[in-house]
């Protein structure tokens, strides 16, 4: 089996506050056949430290609906201590998207450099902040 490479990640809302623009750019990326959704949970702290780990398939019709375009990728890649895992890292009061993804497009690089034999020596993904202030600091221009 080949895969591009796949990672991990939690987002928090802080106040439970989900904004409408995150669905529609990951429906196109997966769309466009960027990523693929590997698996995507939902966790949540009440302001009483109680938890609630929810899967797309424990969530109504109506909440479900916008993951359709996804949800028959997803597998159960993330599990029960992976969602506690999350949870510990949450204020009371917020809640966390939880959701693994491979990057397609990096799918085709990553296959010739294994069909070289090349050997993954490091890989690190680098924070936004610390690029940037290396940019500023370099007097590198950021393009949009």
């Amino acid at each position: 089996m080949s895969l591009g490479p796949v990672h991990f990640m939690v987002v928090a809302f802080p106040g439970s506050k989900f904004k409408g623009e995150i669905l529609p750019e990951l429906g196109r990326l997966v769309e466009n056949e960027m990523v693929r959704v590997m698996d995507l949970a939902f966790v949540k702290k009440d302001e009483d430290g109680s938890i609630l780990a929810l899967e797309i398939e424990d969530l109504n019709t109506d909440e479900a609906a916008p993951f359709a375009a996804f949800e028959k990728q997803i597998g159960d890649l993330i599990n029960e201590e992976d969602l506690m895992l999350a949870a510990d890292m949450l204020e009371p009061g917020s809640a966390a998207a939880v959701m693994v993804w491979e990057n397609l497009w990096a799918k085709p690089f990553v296959d010739a450099l294994r069909n070289a034999e090349g050997v993954l020596l490091g890989y690190e993904h680098i924070p936004m902040d610390v690029i940037s202030a290396a940019m500023e600091y370099s007097g590198a221009a950021i393009e949009d």
